[in-house]
């Protein structure tokens, strides 16, 4: 590998590593942010840090915007709860945990027209998620997959649009899985037939018997890094979960890379973004989240230093250069869309039994 390629893959690598090292700096750097009149506090994940996205609106403003990356919902209501109330102005959150966070009286309003709502795509408003009796408290700002990831110089990329080939023994010992249960477990119910929203208790015993195949034909099961690491070496020709947030950025460096979407259809994850109930700040928390889902917010998110996906905001195809519209595959999501299903959303029970036949899984 050339020193260039090397630094361009480094330089992805080390933003994935940024993310999974939160729980260390978390405990390093403490839970609260510092408190100032020009300064917007937010919790987000990591695509939110990059300064191309983050310095046009505080040079617009006059503010400073105090970031905290974090990963997992789970991580985010612990630092709230041991924050004090209006500590915390903008929030970024899974989008189908939207609602957790209004149960748990985090999320304020948002002002009814204040938002694009219009251009956002159709199939990503989830309005079920976002909103609550009428009233809206966030919006999906970026959307992606978990799917299939591989290098097209060493497989036939017709086989990748058939998921069951990852089950065959024509790549076996080529595959990295994602390590994370809910879109891997979402992504084998639907191998399965089965859809993601009517995943019950008694569809595991299906699912564990295939992803104890799965990790037959696996070579390893592996975190971000450690998948995109493999993929961009050579060491595996598969990630199955992965998807153009694990790919796409890389593309410019190594063209070989690729990701699809197979005829069986995957795991479609989206994230929203809304305002803190107690922000103290909230005139200036709603510009923030206004301009994040703007056209201009939305392609310089979508192109975050630390991970690409597909912006929410339809207008932003109109700021995204045709190579990047490419790699984000721009025009096929009309049928990506109608092809994927959200995560699985289980109650506590069987998220906890999820979790158990997940961990049964890498431990055999």
């Amino acid at each position: 590998m050339n020193p260039a390629l090397e630094g361009a893959l480094a330089r992805r690598l080390l933003s994935s590593i940024a993310v999974l090292s939160l729980g260390a700096m978390s405990a390093m750097i403490g839970t609260a942010p510092a408190a100032a009149q020009t300064t917007l506090n937010a919790l987000v994940w990591c695509d939110h840090t990059d300064p191309a996205l983050i310095e046009p609106f505080e040079k617009a403003n006059n503010v400073k915007v105090n970031l905290k990356e974090y990963e997992g919902t789970g991580t985010a209501l612990s630092i709230i709860s041991q924050s004090r109330p209006g500590d915390w102005d903008v929030l970024v959150i899974d989008g189908v945990d939207v609602q957790q966070a209004v149960d748990k009286n985090i999320l304020g309003e948002l002002p009814a027209g204040t938002l694009p709502t219009a251009d956002i795509f159709p199939e990503v408003r989830m309005e079920a998620n976002n909103t609550r009796n009428g009233k809206t408290y966030a919006v999906t700002e970026k959307f992606g997959y978990n799917t299939v990831s591989y290098d097209k110089a060493k497989v036939d990329p017709a086989d990748m649009r058939d998921m069951s080939k990852l089950w065959s023994d024509t790549y076996k010992g080529r595959i990295a899985v994602y390590d994370y249960y809910l879109p891997m477990i979402g992504l084998t119910g639907i191998a399965l037939g089965k859809a993601t929203a009517d995943l019950k208790e008694a569809d595991l015993p299906a699912i564990r018997s295939k992803l104890f195949d799965l990790k037959k034909n696996a070579k390893q099961v592996s975190d971000v890094v450690s998948s995109q690491t493999a993929l961009a070496t050579g060491e595996v020709d598969i990630v199955f979960g992965g998807g153009e947030w694990l790919t796409a950025g890389l593309v410019k460096d190594k063209p070989n890379l690729d990701w699809v979407i197979p005829d069986q259809g995957a795991v479609r994850w989206a994230q929203s973004i809304g305002v803190m109930k107690d922000s103290t700040r909230k005139e200036l928390a709603l510009k923030f989240v206004q301009y994040i889902v703007s056209p201009e917010g939305q392609a310089r998110l979508a192109t975050s230093a630390c991970y690409w996906a597909m912006p929410a905001n339809q207008k932003a195809g109109a700021l995204l250069t045709e190579t990047q519209k490419t790699a984000l595959r721009w025009n096929e999501q009309a049928d990506y869309l109608k092809k994927t299903q959200l995560y699985p959303i289980p109650t506590p029970e069987l998220d906890a039994k999820m979790q158990d036949a997940w961990t049964e899984m890498l431990q055999k």
